[in-house]
Formats: structure tokens, C-alpha cells, sequence
């Protein structure tokens, strides 16, 4: 009697958003055959995410106004799209960018002309709206929420840890050399010797072993590299300070916290007003099946998912803002470069929570843009209302990520949403008991080869600098041509080889 008159279990509510992966995988099908619609352009552009997008920008900026940016989702941006649950956005992929330094000029210009920043007495002024507002981060350990990412050190010994990689991010930025966009630095014998090992590898080798400390930094390698400190390079660990404003250890009275802009839905704010010009040169639901060059042009084979049928593209040269390994696929006659290349790419889950009320919390640092837990396999999550002026009481929205090791790539491509939802709630609930009774929906959205990996000995790979020129009638663009994912690379990358086309 008792089990007849208890409460139904609530039903989960949600599904995959976002990205299609059967389209992408079209390309290990046989080609079509028979009758295609012919099509022109100047210049084909393969990929409309950011770095497509910025070389479409920049091909327009010189005058190279006939082109055709294709791609296979429905909608631009790659990695940098929005989704919209509540009356609410919410990001499904990159969700923030930091203030770009001096080796960012590009991207600094683009955020100049969106309105973001302005010069004023020589200095750069931020639109404060745009700023991620405070509190920024917070993290759960030890019973209770602390203000910041890096765990407080439970001892002398982690202390002076912390405070022995600052001195060796400090002096790596000194003598070797870093930057962001990574082009913008020279290349030595010293950044080789780091890519040759992986980061864990380095820690070890120099008495790094705190638990706490090597929980952070495997932290922040599977945050922008999809992948953990045993993985990545130790140049990419490095790399992830040095190029930044370093690693400061508890009580540096020169630490502040690195100013991000954000907003509700991530980073699709940019990719949306970089695809906005583009209008009718935008062709999305194609998914390109082959590439030929001729000693006239280049012809590419497309399918148009709309129309069912396929499509015959000529142009007299083409940008592949593709991942390497689907550029090899896509060449009829890949170059040697790129066959030589075997890159890895981190699977990634991300998800957006609708609640039905704010969740209980813990003691400590009040709830913050960005929320993580030690020891979590999820990275955390983002609050996606935390940018809202209007204070107007709303539903919370939360958005997780989750990058995955790539032997579980079959599993999230093969599983239901509602194994990788429980998944993801299993790990969130350890913080929010709550979380699950007061869900309302979840949506995921998968990417199989969300971001390059940069394992030993890709950062420094000739066969990455020899592609980062233009091969006849075809450029690449795509951050896999820094071995990692970031919007700087990508936007960089875009700007370059949309002027190299253009001069």
C-alpha cells in the first residue's frame, strides 16, 4: 500500500540539439552519381565556423566580394552556436573569450568594430556590459564553496608548490617565449624540448606532485585542450599560462583575475555578427564530398541536404575551414603535409539545464558565473542567466560541459541522451542534491571531434607549418593548424588566409 501511494518518478524531459553527426560521416559513403546542379563562385569556403567565418570577412574586407561559404549545419558557427530554452539563450559550445593581448590584433580589431572596446587615451576601455559581471568563478572543496578556480593548499608543502610553477611559468615566458594567437611567437629548441614530453610528464621531472596543484592543471588542460596533463604536451600546459598573464600563487599581491567577455549565449554572439554580411553567400545544410584541382580552378562536390540532390561548385580557389583530418577526406589529391598529419580530437558533451527553481546551495562563495567542483569528471557549469540586467526573477539556466576521453567517441555517438544525461546529473547532484527534482529540462548537444589535442610533437610538426600556407589554388584555415582550439587561433587563422588569397 505504501509503494501504490508513492509519488511517480519524475519523468526526464530533453533530446540531442544541435549538431547533426550522421551528416558528417556521409563522407565515408560512396559518392553520388548522375546529374548535379551546377554552381559558381570565386572563392569556396568549406566550413563556416569561426575560422570560416573570419576569412569570409576578411576575402570581403579586399574587395573578393563573389563568394560561397558552405557548411554542413543548419546554422554557422562550428563550435561557437547557441541554443534557446525558457525564452532563454544559452551557449552550446565556447561560451567566453579573454581580452586579447598584443599578439591578438585581429581579434582586437574585430571586437573594436563590434562595439566592445574603444581606444580612449591611448588606453583600451571595455564595454562593461560585455564583461563577464562578479562574481566570476568559484569552486566546491572541502565541504564548502571558495572564491576562484585554484584549490586553497591544504598544506606548506602545497604552498610552496604553488608558488614553484609561478617561478616557472615566469621564467618560460621570459626565456622562451609565448604567445596567443601561438603564430606570433618564434619557435626554439626550448619550446621542442617541452613538446617532446607531456605536461604530467614535466610536473614530475620537477617535483610537482601536490595533488591539489596537479588537480588544477589537469583541470585547465581538459578545459581548452579536451584532454588531461598525461596527454598534452607540457609546451600546451605551459602554453596555457605563458600566453595569458601566468599562474599566481595564493597571497601574490600582483594576481588578478583575467577579464573574459561572455554572454548568455556564448560565443555565437561573435559568430553571429561575423555571418550576419554574408547572406545569400551563405549555404548551410551542404555537406562537401570532394575536392578536385585543375590547373583552372577547383571543383567541389557538395550535397544539398534541403534539396536531397547533389550540387557542382567551380571556383578559382577554395579555403577548407575544415579539421585536417576531414580536409585529407575531402582532397581528391591530399599534399603530403597532410597525410603525414595523424591529429586527435577530444569528444565533448555539453548541456543546458532548465530548473524549475534555484538550487539549495553550500556554504562559502555565492553562486558565480562559473561553478566547479574538485575532483568532478564534469568541468562545471555556467550560468547563463548571470549576465542578465533585467532583475526580473527568472528560472535558472545552467549549461555543463563534459569532454570526453576519445575511446568514449562510439559511446556518444551510439548511447541515448538520457544515458549521457543521468551521466552528467550523477556527477552534478554530488554538489546540488537538489539539482535533479528541480530539473525541468535538459538538452544536450555532441560533438565527436570538438578540439584538437595537442599531444607530444603536434605544435611543433613541420607538417603543420608547411599547411599553413596556401597549396596551389587551396588554403587551410582552422585552429587544428595550431594543434589546439581556441577562438584566437581559429580567428586568426581565418584573417591570414583570407589575406594571403586576396593579395
Amino acid at each position: 500500500a505504501v509503494v501504490g501511494c508513492s509519488a511517480a518518478p519524475h519523468e526526464l524531459q530533453g533530446g540531442w540539439v544541435g549538431t547533426h553527426p550522421e551528416r558528417g560521416h556521409r563522407l565515408r559513403e560512396s559518392l553520388p552519381t548522375g546529374a548535379a546542379r551546377e554552381r559558381k563562385a570565386h572563392t569556396l569556403i568549406v566550413g563556416a565556423g569561426i575560422a570560416g567565418l573570419a576569412c569570409a570577412r576578411e576575402l570581403m574586407r579586399r574587395g573578393v566580394d563573389d563568394i560561397a561559404v558552405l557548411d554542413l549545419e543548419p546554422v554557422a558557427g562550428g563550435n561557437s552556436r547557441a541554443h534557446q530554452m525558457g525564452g532563454a539563450r544559452c551557449p552550446l559550445g565556447a561560451h567566453y573569450l579573454p581580452l586579447p593581448g598584443p599578439d591578438a590584433p585581429e581579434v582586437y580589431q574585430l571586437l573594436e568594430e563590434l562595439g566592445l572596446v574603444h581606444q580612449q587615451l591611448g588606453r583600451a576601455v571595455w564595454d562593461e556590459r560585455h564583461l563577464c559581471h562578479s562574481p566570476q568563478e568559484r569552486l566546491f572543496i572541502d565541504g564548502e564553496w571558495h572564491e576562484g578556480l585554484l584549490p586553497p593548499a591544504d598544506g606548506p608543502e602545497t604552498l610552496a608548490q604553488y608558488r614553484r610553477f609561478a617561478v616557472l611559468v615566469s621564467q618560460a615566458q621570459r626565456e622562451l617565449g609565448f604567445a596567443m594567437p601561438t603564430r606570433r611567437a618564434r619557435w626554439t629548441s626550448g619550446h621542442a624540448a617541452l613538446d617532446a614530453q607531456t605536461f604530467a610528464a614535466w610536473l614530475d621531472a620537477q617535483g610537482l606532485t601536490a595533488p591539489r596543484l596537479r588537480w588544477y592543471l589537469d583541470y585547465c588542460c581538459r578545459d581548452d585542450y579536451g584532454a588531461p596533463a598525461d596527454t598534452v604536451s607540457a609546451w600546451a600546459g605551459l602554453h596555457y599560462f605563458a600566453s595569458r598573464h601566468g599562474f599566481h600563487a595564493p597571497g601574490d599581491e600582483t594576481a588578478e583575475r583575467e577579464p573574459v567577455l561572455t554572454w548568455p549565449e556564448g560565443n555565437a554572439y561573435l559568430a553571429e555578427r561575423l555571418a550576419q554580411p554574408l547572406q545569400a553567400r551563405l549555404h548551410t545544410d551542404r555537406v562537401a564530398l570532394r575536392v578536385t584541382e585543375s590547373r583552372t580552378g577547383v571543383e567541389l562536390l557538395a550535397w544539398n541536404l534541403a534539396e536531397a540532390a547533389p550540387e557542382r561548385w567551380q571556383a578559382r580557389q577554395i579555403v577548407l575551414a575544415v579539421p585536417l583530418f576531414v580536409a585529407r577526406r575531402l582532397l581528391a589529391e591530399p599534399p603530403a603535409a597532410l597525410q603525414a598529419l595523424q591529429p586527435r580530437h577530444a569528444p565533448w558533451l555539453t548541456a543546458n539545464l532548465l530548473l524549475r527553481e534555484p538550487l539549495i546551495d553550500r556554504p562559502g562563495a555565492p553562486p558565480s558565473w562559473d561553478n566547479v567542483a574538485y575532483g568532478s569528471t564534469v568541468l562545471g557549469y555556467v550560468d547563463a542567466r548571470h549576465q542578465r540586467l533585467d532583475p526580473t526573477p527568472a528560472p535558472p539556466l545552467l549549461t555543463a560541459y563534459l569532454p570526453l576521453a576519445e575511446a568514449q567517441r562510439g559511446d556518444l555517438l551510439s548511447k541515448r541522451w538520457e544515458h549521457w544525461a543521468q551521466h552528467l546529473l550523477a556527477d552534478l547532484k554530488t554538489t546540488h542534491p537538489d539539482l535533479p527534482e528541480k530539473l525541468s529540462r535538459i538538452d544536450l548537444c555532441r560533438f565527436g571531434h570538438a578540439m584538437s589535442i595537442p599531444a607530444p610533437c603536434v605544435r611543433g610538426a613541420a607538417a603543420l607549418q608547411a599547411l599553413s600556407l596556401v597549396q596551389g589554388r587551396i588554403a587551410f584555415a582552422h585552429s587544428d593548424l595550431a594543434g589546439y582550439s581556441v577562438f584566437e587561433e581559429a580567428y586568426t587563422a581565418g584573417v591570414v588566409a583570407g589575406r594571403r588569397l586576396s593579395a
